[in-house]
């Protein structure tokens, strides 16, 4: 069986073929992105630049010698890649693992194509048991939390973590999310919330799946 590491380089590797010469791409944050960037520098492919989402990308496309740009400067890309902490087959993804949840929401927003890659660990028949991230201003902390256990959900703070925008992140345990679009609106809702980690509205246009046997490529209807 192969290991975590592998499956996400074989992702990262199939992303590959989604990606042009002199392309601008905007790039996600976490373990799986961390093993595009690699296989990217490896490669012969010569990006012409990328939007990061995070401090954390921005300091691995440094070191891979790939020149970044900025999203304002560049206004719609033809293409964003980032992993996802869970994806269900329509293409609905918790997001927020590593804290970038609004920059990668806003990079994904304007990204003609969002190409999501996962190892096979990470599909879900329904959404939520991957804790669900939400990015809150920091005044607000303990009444968001009051109303994310409204909705049925036990938030802990993630103490300690500041996100790249200044803001604290609450994560919510314990839910089952069956309609993600239809909870992404009620938690968005709440004053106080700056994003929260459910891409159900801008959904993954394809999904990259690793696992022993190869790569999956899903494409949800739309």
């Amino acid at each position: 069986m192969l290991s975590s590491t592998e499956k996400k380089r074989r992702a990262a590797q199939a992303a590959l073929a989604y990606i042009d010469a002199d392309m601008i791409v905007g790039i996600g944050t976490g373990s799986t992105v961390g093993e595009l960037i690699k296989v990217l520098q490896e490669s012969n492919i010569r990006l012409k630049g990328a939007v990061s989402s995070s401090r954390q990308t921005s300091e691995a496309l440094k070191a891979a010698r790939i020149p970044q740009v900025d999203l304002n400067a560049e206004g719609d890309l033809p293409l964003y890649i980032d992993g996802a902490d869970e994806s269900d087959a329509r293409g609905a993804l918790i997001k927020g693992g590593g804290g970038a949840l609004t920059r990668e929401k806003i990079i994904a927003a304007a990204s003609e194509k969002f190409l999501c890659i996962i190892d096979d660990s990470k599909l879900v028949e329904v959404l939520g048991r991957f804790p669900l991230p939400v990015e809150v201003i920091p005044m607000a902390r303990s009444y968001v939390a009051r109303r994310l256990v409204k909705l049925g959900g036990q938030p802990v703070w993630r103490e300690g973590v500041l996100t790249d925008n200044g803001n604290v992140i609450l994560d919510v345990h314990h839910l089952r999310i069956p309609d993600p679009a239809a909870m992404e609106d009620a938690i968005q809702r709440i004053v106080g919330v700056v994003t929260v980690g459910l891409f159900a509205h801008r959904r993954a246009d394809v999904l990259l799946v690793a696992g022993d046997e190869g790569v999956r490529t899903i494409t949800p209807p739309r």
